[in-house]
Formats: C-alpha cells, sequence, structure tokens
C-alpha cells in the first residue's frame, strides 16, 4: 500500500545531532536528535471550538456539569476541559440514538442517500485535515506528519471505502427441499455503542463508525478521555454532511463511569471495544450480565517480528524499527517481540541499536520528526517500570532507557539484546518504545516460542524464500501476517486477533457483519411452475 511506503519512508529520515545521555545500570551509547525536545514547544494555530458532548445533534455540557482537563502530552499542560459524561449523559445519548433508529430517518432512508452522507463526511475531512491533523498531534502528540500525511487520508479512504458498500448489502434467495420461497434479508442491528482508544483516535473513530453508519445503524461512541477533541470535532463535520440529529452522539468520559454505563446499558443491540485485554475482559463481562449485546474486540498484541537467515539485514533493521517505534511503540500490533536468526544476529543488532540512535524525537510539529512524547504520565511511568524491569531480569539494555528533558514525556528509543521469553518485557504489552531482540536457530524452534504467547494479534516475517514464509504463514497462530512489510493497513484488508487479542474483524467486508442481523423469511408458494 502507497500509505504504508510513505510511513515507512517518513521514518527513515533523521535529523542528525550528537549527545551523550547515560543509560539505566550502565554507560550505554546514545546519541539521539533530541534538539526539538528540548526547545519551547511550537504553539498550534487552531481555537479548541469543541468541548462538549454531542447528543441528538447539539453540543451540550455534561447533566453533572463537571469538566475534565486534556492535556498536551509535550509540556504536560491543559489543553481545554472537556465535558464529563457519566452514566446520565450515557442514558441521554442512547435514548437519542434509540429514537433515530426506531423513529428517525437514518434506517429508513435508501442506502443510496446513506453513501451520500459518507460520501460528503470523507470531502470534508480532505478540507478539514490541517484543523483535524493539529488537534490529533495536540492531544495525543504523534507527529503532524504522520497524521496529516497518513492518517488523514486513510480516514478519508476509509470513510469512501463503507460509503461504497452502503447500497451493496443484499441478502439470498435459498432453495428449500418444499414449495417455499426463502429470503434471506440484511438488516441492521440498531443502536451500537462503541469505545475507542486513544493512540489513533480519528482512525479507530472511522474504524468503528464508517461500517455501523454505512449498515443503518445508529450510534453511541464513548472517546477515550485521554484524546477527545478530534472525535468531537469530527462529529461535527459528519453532521455538517448531513447526518440527521440522533444518528451519531459522542460522549467523552471515563471508563469506569460513561463507558462501564455504555456496556451494560439495556437499550444498547450492540458493543464494540478497542483497547487493552484486560479492559475488553471487564466489557465482554458487563455485555453479557446486561442484555447479552453481542460484542467485537480489538484487543492487545504481543506481536513477533521475525528476520530469517535469507534476510537482507539492511532492509530488515528498517522493517522491524518501522514495525516497533511507529508511532511512539503505541500500537496494538507493534512487532515487539523482535526475533533474529543467530547467524545474523550481531550484525542485525548493532544496525538496529544504530537505528535507533538516528531516530529523530522531539516536538511533534517539528518537520521531520519521527517520534514524539508518550501520551501522558501514567503511560511514561509504566514504559519506564518495564525499561527497569529488562535491565533487572538481565536484558543487555544496548541503548535508550532514560527520558528526554524534565517537561513532558518523552522517551529515548530504546533497545534491549539477549531477552529470554520468561521476562516481562518479553511478555507483557510495554505500549512504547522499547525494542526487544531475541536468537532463534531454526524455523520450528521460532515457530513455537512466537507461538507461546496469550496473544495472537500479527506476526512479520522478513524473508526472501518462498517455502519459509508459505510455511511460517500458515503456522504462526495471528489475526495477520505481514511478509516483508508491516502495518499495511488498506481499508479493504480484515484486521482482529486470535486468542486473547479480540474476537470479530474491523475493515473490510468481514466488519460489516458485526453490524447487521440476517432474517430469515419464508413464505409457501402454491403451485409452483419449478421449485
Amino acid at each position: 500500500m502507497a500509505a504504508a511506503s510513505r510511513i515507512s519512508s517518513m521514518l527513515s529520515r533523521s535529523l542528525l545531532s550528537k549527545g551523550r545521555i547515560c543509560g539505566v545500570g550502565r554507560s550505554v551509547a546514545c546519541s539521539y536528535t533530541t534538539a526539538a525536545a528540548l526547545e519551547k514547544p511550537i504553539t498550534p494555530s487552531i481555537n479548541v471550538n469543541y468541548t462538549k458532548l454531542l447528543i441528538n445533534g447539539n453540543f451540550v455540557d455534561s447533566a453533572s456539569g463537571k469538566t475534565f482537563p486534556t492535556y498536551d502530552p509535550r509540556t504536560g499542560d491543559v489543553i481545554a476541559h472537556v465535558a464529563e459524561g457519566d452514566a446520565e449523559d450515557i442514558n441521554r445519548a442512547v435514548s437519542a440514538a434509540r429514537k433515530a433508529f426506531d423513529e428517525g430517518p437514518w434506517p429508513k432512508m435508501t442506502a443510496y442517500e446513506r453513501s451520500r452522507v459518507l460520501f460528503r463526511f470523507a470531502d470534508l475531512i480532505d478540507q478539514h485535515t490541517e484543523e483535524l491533523a493539529t488537534l490529533e498531534t495536540w492531544d495525543n502528540g504523534k507527529p503532524y506528519e504522520q497524521a496529516a500525511k497518513i492518517e488523514l487520508p486513510m480516514i478519508s479512504r476509509l470513510i469512501r471505502y463503507y460509503a461504497g458498500w452502503a447500497d451493496k448489502i443484499h441478502g439470498l434467495t435459498v432453495p428449500a427441499d418444499s414449495p417455499h420461497l426463502v429470503q434471506t434479508i440484511h438488516e441492521p442491528i440498531g443502536v451500537a455503542g462503541q469505545i475507542i482508544p486513544w493512540n489513533f483516535p480519528l482512525l479507530m473513530f472511522a474504524w468503528k463508525v464508517g461500517p455501523a453508519l454505512a449498515c443503518g445503524n445508529t450510534v453511541v461512541i464513548k472517546a477515550a478521555e485521554q484524546t477527545p477533541l478530534s472525535a468531537l470535532y469530527a462529529a461535527k463535520l459528519l453532521h455538517e454532511a448531513g447526518l440527521p440529529p440522533g444518528v451519531l452522539n459522542v460522549v467523552s468520559g471515563f471508563g469506569p463511569t460513561a463507558g462501564a454505563a455504555l456496556a451494560t446499558h439495556m437499550q444498547v443491540d450492540k458493543l464494540a471495544f478497542t483497547g487493552s485485554t484486560e479492559t475488553g475482559k471487564i466489557v465482554l463481562e458487563l455485555a453479557a450480565k446486561s442484555n447479552l449485546k453481542p460484542v467485537t474486540l480489538e484487543l492487545g498484541g504481543k506481536s513477533p517480528f521475525i528476520v530469517c537467515k535469507d534476510a537482507d539485514v539492511d532492509k530488515a533493521v528498517e522493517l522491524a524499527h518501522f514495525a516497533l517505534f511507529f508511532n511512539q511503540g503505541q500500537c496494538c500490533c507493534a512487532g515487539s517481540r523482535t526475533y533474529v536468526h543467530e547467524s545474523v544476529y550481531d550484525e542485525f543488532l548493532e544496525k538496529a541499536k544504530a537505528r535507533a540512535l538516528k531516530r529523530s524525537v522531539g516536538d511533534p510539529f517539528v518537520a521531520g520528526i519521527e517520534q514524539g512524547p508518550q501520551i501522558d504520565s501514567e503511560q511514561f511511568e509504566k514504559i519506564m517500570r518495564y525499561i527497569r524491569s529488562g535491565v533487572e531480569s538481565g536484558a543487555t539494555l544496548e541503548t535508550g532507557g532514560e527520558r528526554i528533558g524534565d517537561k513532558g514525556f518523552y522517551i529515548q528509543p530504546t533497545v534491549f539484546s539477549n531477552v529470554k521469553e520468561d521476562m516481562l518485557i518479553a511478555k507483557d504489552e510495554i505500549f512504547g518504545p522499547v525494542q526487544s531482540i531475541l536468537k532463534f536457530k531454526d524455523i520450528n524452534e521460532v515457530i513455537r516460542r512466537a507461538n507461546t504467547t496469550s496473544y495472537g494479534l500479527a506476526a512479520g516475517v522478513f524473508t526472501q524464500d518462498i517455502d519459509t514464509a508459505n510455511t511460517l504463514t500458515r503456522a504462526l497462530k495471528v489475526g495477520t501476517v505481514w511478509i516483508n512489510c508491516y502495518d499495511v493497513f488498506d481499508a479493504a484488508i480484515p484486521f482482529g486477533g486470535y486468542k486473547m487479542s479480540g474476537q470479530g474483524r474491523e475493515k473490510g467486508i468481514h466488519c460489516l457483519s458485526n453490524y447487521l442481523q440476517v432474517k430469515a423469511v419464508v413464505t409457501p408458494l402454491k403451485d409452483p411452475a419449478w421449485i
């Protein structure tokens, strides 16, 4: 995919400068491009205009009147105060969505009319790329170039993809053994509750809202409390595109209050969640204990990236670096276990360390920056604990391991070697810029070790041998295998996990079934000419 190539190309650029920083527990080589992280941050040229809840087509205060701050991860400073939704606000939003589904025009519109609204929405996304990308970077910390040049085009493309599906959803006529006309009808499931994460706020908004609306459903979406701003802005654009009131409602708030209320609500017909495996278990339990609403889950991962003995080491190093460090390492499918064949291990390790040292870290609004800050202090501290754990468990800290500066949540790109499967850095989802490099001897061994995890979201395979690629593709127990590429996210490619990485699929045709009911209609045939 062209977008994936642009991501890799963008991340391969660096603005190299020299420095010396001491690592954790021992002296390590550190000469990162960190000047932009230490300078005064750029002030975004945008006003934050949408901070209230969006319910029934209107921006409104929370029922309690409470707000909460959303922070700039570059500094820890407050960007804005956002309405704090709770159970009462979820009730209001679900009531609006319920009425819009049962009485309103959206599911009664022709599919073509629904598609036209979604196409207009995609056009508006393209027209407002600068504002959306600025909000995404400011609230999340991801590089502006990544948001504007990669993610926003992917989002409008995905909305157009589902707009195109809206008038192509149809059932079958089924031959029966008796004289009956049998039809299957695909109907919208009703009110869809959706809970999205903070690492790709706009992209996850599109992954959830696009197929749900194309199928004729109404939606209540809970934005992550860390990153509510871009979802509210995008929802405003959807209404500009002609979405009727009540069809899409956005509630910003916290998981134990707003999220739990949405998961347990008896008038919500379907629930979709993206986030950690631990929270996914809670969401699934709450849904089951309420009205047994169906749930799709896109959860955590600890994805293996396998570098075989025949690999082009230079290319493998760059791709493995991209697979792990993209988006500050805050990717559910990050290639966070880098398995390297013993015959090329030493060469790979030296080059992987050198690549990490070239990585440009700093203010994500600065052109050429590859890595911004982590999302918040909680995630920052979690990552630093894992780094300390890696040192204490006997892994070799090759480079990195420290924070950058004394303001914001910047972490040095970190590389560990001599990592073993029983170490926490090899078992747990760190969700940060920490690469763990492991050595293997043969294909059967790496298959066994790669599959020895509770996760099964994705994997990367780097080899020039088609037989090796085919063997690994079928043996790895994951939802996506990327061969000699990584993080290719075309709108039509299904995405989801095996085992505790989730259930159901996002994107592609498979996602439509998440938001549809199948009804069989059987009618007797009198004196049929044929059956």
